[in-house]
């Protein structure tokens, strides 16, 4: 399965573009076309392009958890949790200890 946006992003990408938002909605869009490994290792380039972009952090913890990558996704989401509170993104915050508070200890 591919998408026109797919396309697109991968093209965006692809020539090296460092906008975080494009490489986060590359990563999204693997997730939503089934490429679960393509969307994670999408968001470990956007984390060294950009590891203050917040919502990767939680958007990369949930999958790797439906993927069964509990301690990846705990260690994802705590880093995301002190990503967000350095940034003051409170918001954020609560909704990456949320996630965090589910994960089976």
């Amino acid at each position: 399965m591919s998408s026109k946006r797919l396309a697109v992003l991968e093209k965006m990408t692809g020539a090296g573009s460092k906008d975080p938002f494009a490489w986060y909605g590359l990563a999204l869009e693997y997730k939503s076309v089934g490429r679960s490994d393509d969307a994670v290792a999408t968001f470990g380039k956007l984390r060294e392009i950009d590891p203050g972009y917040v919502p990767q952090y939680l958007m990369c913890g949930t999958l790797l958890l439906e993927l069964g990558r509990t301690e990846e996704a705990r260690t994802e989401l705590t880093l995301g949790a002190q990503v967000a509170r350095a940034k003051g993104d409170t918001h954020a915050l609560s909704e990456i200890e949320d996630a965090l508070a589910g994960i089976p200890r």
